[in-house]
């Protein structure tokens, strides 16, 4: 797949949908393209997390305190605190059937962070949306 596919599936997840094409491409570069066969788990909820996930394709299974909560798909994104802070996993996720997914590690989200100025601003203005959001959700 592509590196222009990947900078359009990372446009469309919320941390990084307030970047610029050019910042999108580094943290496309800064990522790598694997395949995952269905049943593996990818995260587990309470473990320290040290990399997110963008599906390219496939589905996975959410689960917190071991019931499922959702299933994900292309676009989807998780374990993105995990770039912000070594905290633990909120949820476990487990494929549901064989993907394909960018994974970006911590160190390498850092590198970004450093190279492009002004890329912490874009992207604590996203969280500070998503924050406002689950606001909204949570107390009208």
């Amino acid at each position: 797949m592509a590196r222009q596919s990947h900078t359009e599936h990372l446009s469309k997840v919320p941390l990084f949908s307030a970047l610029s094409n050019k910042d999108l491409q580094k943290v496309a570069r800064a990522s790598d393209e694997v395949s995952i066969p269905a049943g593996k788990v990818l995260m587990e909820q309470g473990q320290t997390g040290r990399e997110a996930f963008v599906i390219l394709d496939g589905e996975a299974t959410v689960k917190r305190n071991g019931k499922k909560v959702a299933s994900l798909g292309p676009g989807a994104c998780f374990g993105e605190l995990a770039l912000l802070d070594r905290g633990p996993r909120t949820m476990t996720v487990e494929a549901a059937s064989d993907m394909k997914a960018l994974v970006l590690g911590q160190r390498e989200f850092s590198g970004v962070i450093d190279e492009v100025p002004g890329l912490a601003h874009k992207l604590l203005a996203s969280l500070a949306g998503m924050v406002r959001e689950l606001d909204t959700k949570a107390y009208g």
